[in-house]
């Protein structure tokens, strides 16, 4: 089944609150641009120590730089958020 972008788009990620959280990620990555600390296409994410699903922030000090491969290898739920992890 082919995925169907516009309606994605229509039903998701065209919503006010996910237009401002693009905007908010754009401008974290925007400063850390322009401290020198990332750059287009090196492989690297700007990551929140504190995740914004739990309390995080978007303020410098709660952002950080790490490779792609480590930011994007948590486990998620359907919501998105970060899964548990059991001890």
């Amino acid at each position: 089944m082919a995925r169907n972008f516009r309606a994605e788009y229509d039903n998701y990620h065209g919503k006010p609150e996910q237009i401002k959280k693009r905007a908010q990620r754009t401008m974290a990555r925007r400063r850390m641009m322009a401290k020198g600390k990332v750059s287009k296409g090196d492989g690297m994410d700007v990551d929140h120590v504190k995740p914004l699903s739990k309390g995080g922030s978007y303020a410098d000090s709660n952002l950080r730089v790490v490779p792609k491969s480590k930011n994007r290898s948590f486990p998620r739920t359907k919501t998105g958020a970060m899964k548990v992890r059991k001890p």
